[in-house]
């Protein structure tokens, strides 16, 4: 039996959040800065999971409302691609549209110092907060509201996208492609 996601309606100036029984989480980087922004958003709790697809099941937030975050190497330089969780970055059209020379996916090993307050892998979209590129699929501005990580692999912030858009300008492309279902990227 799977445990219900909880929904917690984060207030500006909020400096802690409460998990369960008198277990306190401090404000993450991320929190603080939509705080400071005054920009409201939900948390929503749910069990571990490490994948888009199982966040998104879990949650019952449609896949693609659910945001994912690939960290990808342009020509040797750390860049953050964001796309539905129901799709993959195509990284010949990040290429492309960027005339880069090589674009790979990045290893944990190229990424996780940079995201001290995060569990690797669950990266927040925000990569203005750790001084990255960001580059959206297009796709994503089509839903009022989006929902991502938050630093963890048990909680997940859900926000206007606007709000999203105009704290991150991220660059919008055609980035995403439908998954083959033997992909896991």
């Amino acid at each position: 039996m799977s445990a219900e996601p909880r929904i917690t309606f984060e207030s500006p100036r909020q400096t802690s959040k409460r998990i369960g029984a008198g277990v306190s989480v401090p404000l993450t980087k991320l929190r603080a800065f939509l705080d400071a922004n005054n920009i409201k958003y939900m948390v929503i709790s749910h069990p571990p999971a490490h994948t888009a697809q199982g966040i998104a099941a879990m949650t019952h937030i449609p896949e693609r409302e659910l945001a994912k975050t690939v960290m990808v190497l342009v020509d040797g330089r750390l860049t953050m691609a964001v796309v539905p969780a129901s799709t993959r970055v195509d990284l010949s059209r990040l290429k492309k549209y960027l005339g880069a020379d090589v674009t790979e996916l990045a290893s944990e090993t190229d990424f996780r110092d940079r995201f001290p307050d995060c569990e690797t892998g669950a990266m927040p979209p925000f990569g203005n907060l750790y001084g990255i590129n960001v580059f959206a699929d297009q796709t994503l501005a089509l839903d009022r509201e989006i929902s991502f990580n938050a630093g963890s692999h048990r909680e997940l912030v859900r926000m206007r996208y606007a709000d999203f858009r105009d704290l991150v300008k991220p660059a919008l492309m055609p980035l995403a492609v439908r998954k083959a279902k033997a992909c896991a990227v």
